[in-house]
């Protein structure tokens, strides 16, 4: 079994050099706006807070509405131009953003609607052009450098757009110029590699993915909690609770975005050894055990929250390694857009509803916290485990 993979040939498994750089550009623009998306709308717009936080929740609920479209149009064998098209629908939602005049919810909750629609679109559309060009552990592979890519232009774009967080309301509106740009050039870029997959033909007889896929897409609303455990649970405890200061929360999520940088392709390609079923039970494990581990230590203060969030991160690394890998492995070709844009919506659903979850059980204390998503992480573990392989 393969146990390493050159870097060229991991840039043609995820579809080419062009379409590296339409990840990374695309990226880059995600992150200028999107973690200051809520201060556009106070600052520039002067909308209350609460207003632009429910506009922006709304835009990503509706927009896990059209994921049931996008599969069908990536069952038809659209690829190249499902993923230019998420990022063009990115573009019109930072033109509205740019047109909105001061005051106009209406308007700015539409932009939200569209950013919400690409932001959706794009992992089940990306993940079905890397399933088409690249087969194996070496799709696995090319899934994991696609993520840490992207990782990387968030962090350099939140870098930068933090860095001009000091000019105000102006330079709020440049970022969201440099993020409409970068939307438009990404989208070039993919559209010109021109991958467009042979629709499969359909079995005779078939359930769909549904059956097969239940009990993963339920796993995977719980699994996918950790994501927001940097942003959301551990500065809650931090600042909160352990009264630290603001840099601890900073330096966790800082420390997060390095590790899945560097690490997630040599955790996955080393994962290949186990089966993809139980690669992604143990990444189950990993993260209950740090779910364990910040109950342990928090009483021990900032520095060993910090030291505990690393297994968490590993623990992150090692699901999204697998996870999406398991989903285009079990899913018939004919479905497979259909079983992408599922397991899309229950990540969505899981990202939408986790902050809620999380700060309503760390109302009730930390072991009410961490013991209630150790053991329902540990419970979806142990469903995955159990699943049928196809």
């Amino acid at each position: 079994m393969t146990t390493q993979i050159r870097p060229r040939a991991l840039v043609r498994a995820s579809g080419g050099p062009r379409y590296a750089v339409a990840l990374a550009v695309d990226a880059l623009g995600t992150g200028l706006l999107r973690p200051f998306l809520l201060l556009y709308g106070v600052l520039v717009l002067g909308l209350s807070a609460t207003a632009t936080g429910i506009a922006m929740t709304a835009g990503v609920v509706v927009g896990l509405g059209c994921m049931p479209a996008v599969g069908r149009l990536l069952d038809r064998g659209v690829r190249s131009t499902a993923v230019a098209a998420s990022m063009l629908v990115r573009v019109l939602g930072v033109a509205l953003l740019l047109v909105t005049p001061a005051g106009d919810v209406g308007l700015f909750a539409t932009a939200a609607l569209f950013l919400g629609i690409g932001n959706q679109a794009w992992p089940a559309a990306h993940a079905a052009l890397v399933a088409t060009v690249a087969h194996g552990r070496d799709r696995d592979a090319a899934l994991a450098g696609g993520r840490a890519l992207r990782n990387a232009g968030l962090g350099v774009g939140g870098l930068l757009a933090t860095a001009c967080l000091a000019g105000g309301a102006p330079a709020l509106h440049a970022l969201a110029v440099g993020t409409g740009l970068a939307y438009l050039v990404a989208a070039a870029l993919a559209w010109s590699v021109h991958v467009r997959a042979r629709p499969a033909a359909t079995p005779a007889a078939t359930g769909g993915p549904a059956p097969r896929l239940r009990g993963l897409l339920a796993a995977n609303v719980v699994y996918v909690f950790c994501l927001n455990v940097p942003e959301v649970a551990l500065p809650l405890i931090l600042v909160t609770q352990l009264h630290a200061s603001p840099v601890w929360p900073a330096a966790v999520f800082v420390a997060n975005t390095v590790l899945v940088v560097t690490l997630q392709v040599p955790v996955t390609v080393l994962m290949a050894r186990f089966a993809r079923r139980t690669a992604l039970a143990l990444g189950g494990v990993v993260i209950a055990v740090s779910y364990l581990g910040f109950l342990a230590v928090t009483p021990w203060g900032a520095p060993a929250v910090a030291v505990v969030s690393v297994v968490c991160t590993l623990g992150e690394i090692v699901y999204a390694g697998s996870a999406t890998a398991l989903v285009t492995a079990l899913a018939p070709d004919h479905v497979l857009g259909r079983a992408l844009a599922r397991f899309q919506l229950s990540t969505g659903f899981g990202l939408a509803v986790s902050p809620a979850v999380i700060t309503a059980l760390a109302a009730r204390g930390s072991a009410v916290l961490w013991g209630s998503l150790a053991a329902a992480t540990l419970v979806s573990a142990s469903a995955v485990a159990t699943g049928k392989e196809r």
